[in-house]
């Protein structure tokens, strides 16, 4: 692959850091992300992978644009306010890396249609914003062996982990069951909207590291922080357990089986 003189340009940044270099962006022009979830951790995390030259980016959201989304929801602006989401997202991207291949996936995902759409993504984020949806898209990847960064924010902090397959636990390893969302969701606690962009810039660098082979991945680890407090912290030493139904779960059976867990599916 023989970079163009305005790729050269663009990426001139990233050529001189050892740790990703020429080669390490040939691996990201190349690669492909699926973004589920189009709204505040979303927001951060697809312009930046935009930039970085991430070649095919897909955008997973059946929501539309509200006045209420735009105080953290940075790819919108108040014009989009009414359009879907993966439109004022596409739309954006397209402004900030024109050469980016973006797909829109302008639909619910549940048990039925989640894997078929992850199968073309070399790496998952998972940017919702309710317990139900992260773990159908936990199991999703555990059963399709894909890699993927979990996330959540709420108020001033949140927390992430990396899940690679045969590298560390899954979300469900660590909690079991998804916890139940009534008062976590940021319309019923608040949230900072720059503690939202700082986890999707987490999440876009995992994507980015997982990728080019660069640094060292959240497996095993929670990143924590509060920007209330300005503390950060990495808890490490987490391990798959042998209880976990889904890492057991031979096929997508499993889904459907427990489609109960998914409801009220929402992206945020």
């Amino acid at each position: 692959m023989a970079f163009s003189k305005e790729e050269l340009s663009r990426y001139s940044r990233h050529f001189v850091l050892p740790e990703i270099g020429v080669k390490g962006q040939k691996k990201l022009l190349s690669a492909s992300v699926l973004v589920i979830g189009a709204g505040a951790l979303g927001s951060a995390s697809l312009m930046y992978l935009a930039a970085a030259g991430v070649g095919r980016i897909g955008i997973a959201d059946f929501d539309r644009v509200e006045l209420s989304n735009l105080q953290r929801q940075i790819i919108h602006n108040t014009e989009s306010v009414g359009e879907y989401k993966t439109e004022s997202a596409k739309r954006t991207l397209g402004a900030i890396n024109p050469g980016a291949e973006v797909i829109m996936v302008n639909k619910r995902l549940d048990a039925d249609n989640i894997i078929p759409v992850i199968a073309d993504y070399d790496f998952i984020l998972d940017c919702t914003d309710r317990f139900s949806t992260k773990f159908l898209i936990n199991d999703a990847c555990v059963i399709a062996k894909k890699p993927y960064s979990h996330a959540g924010v709420i108020k001033f902090g949140g927390q992430s982990l990396t899940y690679v397959p045969g590298g560390g636990p899954c979300l469900r390893c660590i909690l079991g069951v998804p916890p139940k969302d009534e008062g976590l969701t940021c319309s019923a606690a608040g949230v900072l909207g720059a503690a939202t962009g700082l986890m999707g810039c987490v999440q876009a660098s995992e994507a980015i590291k997982y990728i080019t082979g660069a640094g060292e991945l959240l497996t095993g680890k929670i990143f924590s922080f509060d920007l209330l407090t300005l503390k950060f912290k990495v808890y490490e030493g987490f391990s798959p357990s042998d209880e976990c139904r889904a890492c057991r779960a031979k096929d997508g059976a499993f889904l459907k089986e427990n489609r109960s867990e998914y409801e009220d599916d929402c992206e945020g």
